[in-house]
């Protein structure tokens, strides 16, 4: 542990993290299972935002959010995982004191970012189905554009507003955390103060607020379900099947977030699996259950791979071959 002055404390300025299990052979195997996940959760993200990107037929507010959910999964995987993986095989798993900070900011920002867009995914199912003839007045692309901006403010203030509670907190006592990654709960209780209005403050914030929002989510998807049942079967069963990813990455989210921050003092033994969950399979499902729920995507996929491989093959075919001078 390194110490340094601080006055009358000898402040931590690392953390030892503990990590997931000191068994090599189960090691070896997470590091396989999490690399692989990560690589697929990357590639399979990316090939949803190209898709979208390079098919005029996906130019619509859905899919311009649903891009931009994929790029947000992105960056959630990619704030622990390519830590956790290199950890794995380290003896001293440390991270600094503002590396920390850092790791946490991101985390909340952009899982608050996600939060919120979540809502914006709802409202965007709400005005299309509820209000067809005013959806694309409604939802334009400038409207987007506002909306997807008020989602990152809004998870940038979630973020700092809960980091300016524990950024100047005294760290002079033990600086073993039992996690692979930096959240609040295991951070505060590290701290040499009596941190319960924290704790309090961390669950109300994260919390009650992922809790909140989650039943107002499942409270609107249910009323546009209702609504649904009143339309004609070919455009019900359409919205169904948009409807059932949507619920089903809501419920994704939210559980771990739910279960994570309404109790977390004292931390559960689930909480590692549940991190892992939120960081790493979430946004690895998300591309399969959108791609598998929506024949749209499926379709433009397929047709993003044809224009490739015809590219590939036309290349090749009007490559000059070198032949041998005889």
């Amino acid at each position: 542990m390194k110490l340094m002055d601080g006055g009358n404390h000898s402040m931590v300025s690392e953390f030892l993290l503990l990590g997931l299990t000191s068994s090599w052979e189960i090691q070896i195997l997470l590091f396989l299972l999490f690399t692989i996940f990560y690589i697929a959760t990357m590639l399979g993200n990316l090939f949803i935002v190209l898709t979208i990107i390079s098919d005029h037929h996906l130019h619509s507010p859905m899919y311009f959010l649903l891009a931009n959910l994929s790029l947000i999964d992105t960056g959630v995987s990619s704030i622990a995982t390519p830590k956790m993986v290199y950890d794995l095989f380290r003896k001293h798993k440390v991270i600094s004191l503002k590396g920390c900070i850092t790791q946490m900011f991101f985390i909340h920002t952009v899982g608050g970012t996600e939060m919120v867009l979540l809502i914006v995914m709802a409202y965007d199912r709400y005005i299309a189905i509820c209000k067809p003839l005013h959806y694309l007045t409604i939802m334009s692309l400038k409207m987007c554009i506002s909306l997807l901006a008020i989602s990152w403010i809004i998870g940038l203030i979630h973020s700092v507003a809960q980091l300016a509670f524990v950024v100047n907190l005294p760290f002079c006592g033990p600086n073993q955390m039992d996690s692979f990654y930096c959240d609040f709960p295991r951070f505060i209780k590290l701290a040499c103060i009596d941190t319960y209005r924290l704790e309090f403050l961390v669950t109300a914030n994260s919390g009650f607020i992922s809790m909140g929002t989650f039943f107002i989510l499942i409270v609107s998807y249910i009323f546009i379900l209702v609504t649904v049942r009143k339309h004609t079967s070919g455009s019900a069963s359409k919205a169904l099947s948009t409807l059932s990813a949507h619920i089903t990455v809501v419920v994704f989210f939210f559980g771990p977030c739910i279960i994570v921050y309404v109790w977390p003092f004292p931390t559960l033994p689930i909480d590692k699996f549940l991190a892992i969950f939120d960081a790493l399979i979430t946004p690895f499902m998300n591309p399969i259950i959108y791609t598998f729920r929506n024949k749209e995507m499926k379709v433009a996929m397929r047709r993003l791979v044809c224009k490739v491989l015809s590219f590939r093959k036309h290349s090749f075919l009007h490559n000059p071959r070198k032949t041998d001078l005889s």
